[in-house]
C-alpha cells in the first residue's frame, strides 16, 4: 500500500501523496465518480467471508441471486433505500452460520435462507435414463439441469451438488440445517474493516447502535483519512465524534422490526450521500425513502442539534427533508474553521484529496523526475482539474499563480501549496424591506 495522508514535516518513507487540509482564513485531470458506498450487513443469504461488489442495476436485476430475496421482498427495504442514489456499495456479510443441504445439494451460501430452497427430480420425457433436476427457491424455479447421474451436475447460483448423490425421483426435497450463526461481536465488525481497508468508496455506513462498534468506526475513519489519507465520510448513528470524516444521524425510524432497528435511515442517507454531486448540497433534500422518520423535534432541540453537530430530518409540510448538511465537527481551531462542518465543504476537499494523489500516484510516482519540467508538468495537471472544480461550479476562480509545486528537503519529493475556496450552498436568507 502507498503512503498518504497529512504531515507535519518532510520526514515521510514511504512514497505517495501526502496533503494537509487547512482553514486559510484561520490560520493568517478528471474528476473521479461518486456513489460508491461500504456496508457490512446481518443477511440471511449472500457470499461468505468475502467483500463483494453489487451495483445498482445488479441490485435491480440480480437481487434473488446476491441476497435471497425478491427485489419486492420486505426484506430488502433498505437496500431499496440505499440504492435510490448508491451508484455501487461493496457489501460484506458479517454473520457466519451453517449451509442448508439435503440428499442431493447443499446451499450455496449459508444462512436461514438456504432452507427456502428444495429439489425436485423427475425422469425426463425423451429419455428414461436421464433425470430432470430443478433448484426451487420458494416456488421460483432458479435452476433445470438434465443428467444421468449426479456426477454430472454442476454448480448453480444456489446450490452446489453432492456428485456422490443417488438421484431419485421426488416432488420436491427441501434443505434444511440452515442458520444464520451466533450473534454478530465486534471482531466480525473489525474483520469487514480490514477488509474494507484496500477499496475506494465515498461513504462507509455503519449499521450499529453499539457504542463500541460506532467508536471502531470513528477510530478506523480518523485513522484512514489522517494517517493513511484516504478521504471518505462514516455515518454513524447518534454519536458525538467532532470530526469532519463522521456524518451523526439523529432521527430515528418508528416503524422498527426484527429487520429494520431504530438507525435504518442509514441505508438512504449513507446512500444520498455518497451519491451527492461536489458541487451539491443536502440541505432540504426530501427523504423519499420507504421508511416513517421520527421528526418530532421542536425548533430549539432542531437548533442544539446542530449546535451539537448532528444531522436530522425535519417535517415540512407533508415531506420529511435534511435541515442541515453537516456533519459533526464543532470544535473550530486555528486549522479548521467553522466551514469543516460544511458536508458540502468536505466533499469538495475530499475530491481534490483523492483525485490529485491518484494523479501523483498513478503518473509521477516513481515516472517523472523531480526537476523544473516535471514540477511544471504536476502544476499543470493540478491546474487543469482546479479549473474543472471552477466550471463545475465547486470552488472559487482563484489565481493560478496561487498555485505552487517546487522541490522539497529531498530530491525525492514535492511540495504543493494549493489555496482554494469551496462554494457552499444558500441556506440563509437575511432581507431588508424597505417601506417608503
Amino acid at each position: 500500500m502507498l503512503g498518504g495522508g497529512t504531515f507535519v514535516t518532510q520526514n515521510k518513507v514511504l512514497p505517495g501523496a501526502y496533503i494537509n487540509f487547512v482553514s486559510a482564513a484561520s490560520a493568517s485531470a478528471t474528476l473521479s465518480d461518486r456513489g460508491f458506498v461500504a456496508f457490512p450487513l446481518i443477511l440471511d443469504w449472500g457470499k461468505d467471508g468475502e467483500v463483494f461488489t453489487v451495483t445498482q442495476e445488479d441490485f435491480q436485476k440480480n437481487s434473488l441471486k446476491l441476497f435471497g430475496y425478491a427485489y419486492t421482498s420486505e426484506k430488502l427495504k433498505g437496500l431499496r433505500d440505499l440504492f435510490k442514489y448508491a451508484q455501487t456499495c461493496y457489501f460484506y456479510k458479517l454473520n457466519g452460520g451453517v449451509k442448508a443441504a439435503n440428499t442431493y445439494v447443499t446451499a450455496k451460501y449459508k444462512g436461514v435462507r438456504g432452507n427456502s430452497l428444495k429439489t425436485v427430480i423427475a425422469v425426463n420425457a425423451d429419455d428414461n435414463n436421464k433425470f430432470d433436476v430443478a433448484t426451487y427457491l420458494d416456488t421460483t424455479l432458479v435452476d433445470a439441469q438434465t443428467v444421468a447421474t449426479a456426477a454430472e451436475l454442476v454448480s448453480n447460483d444456489y446450490v452446489d451438488p453432492i456428485k456422490t448423490a443417488t438421484l431419485a425421483v421426488t416432488a420436491g426435497t427441501p434443505l434444511t440445517g440452515g442458520t444464520n450463526g451466533e450473534a454478530v461481536t465486534g471482531t466480525d465488525y473489525q474483520t469487514f474493516l480490514t477488509k474494507i481497508e484496500s477499496y475506494s468508496f465515498n461513504i462507509l455506513a455503519c449499521p450499529s447502535d453499539v457504542s463500541t462498534v460506532i467508536a471502531l468506526f470513528v477510530a478506523f475513519t480518523k485513522r484512514m483519512r489522517d494517517e493513511i489519507g484516504v478521504k471518505f465520510q462514516t455515518v454513524v448513528y447518534r454519536t458525538v465524534a467532532d470530526f469532519e470524516g463522521v456524518i451523526n444521524l439523529k432521527n430515528a425510524i418508528t416503524d422498527v422490526t426484527e429487520d429494520f432497528p431504530a438507525y435504518s435511515l442509514i441505508y438512504w442517507l449513507a446512500g444520498r450521500e455518497a451519491a451527492c454531486a461536489v458541487n451539491k448540497d443536502l440541505t432540504n433534500k426530501i427523504y423519499d425513502g420507504e421508511f416513517t422518520v421520527d421528526t418530532n423535534y421542536s425548533q430549539l432541540s432542531l437548533v442544539a442539534g446542530i449546535n451539537a453537530g448532528e444531522l436530522i430530518f425535519h417535517k415540512v409540510g407533508d415531506t420529511v427533508r435534511i435541515l442541515n448538511d453537516i456533519n459533526s465537527f464543532t470544535t473550530v481551531t486555528g486549522e479548521k474553521s467553522k466551514d469543516f462542518s460544511s458536508n458540502q465543504v468536505v466533499r469538495v476537499l475530499d475530491q481534490v484529496g483523492n483525485d490529485i494523489a491518484a494523479v501523483f500516484n498513478v503518473k509521477y510516482l516513481g515516472n517523472i523526475q523531480n526537476n523544473k519540467a516535471g514540477r511544471l508538468s504536476l502544476w499543470g495537471d493540478i491546474v487543469t482539474y482546479l479549473n474543472e472544480l471552477v466550471n463545475l461550479g465547486a470552488i472559487e476562480e482563484y489565481d493560478t499563480g496561487d498555485i505552487t509545486v517546487s522541490a522539497g528537503n529531498a530530491k525525492d519529493s514535492v511540495v504543493v501549496e494549493c489555496p482554494i475556496t469551496p462554494v457552499s450552498a444558500m441556506k440563509k436568507l437575511y432581507m431588508v424591506v424597505n417601506v417608503n
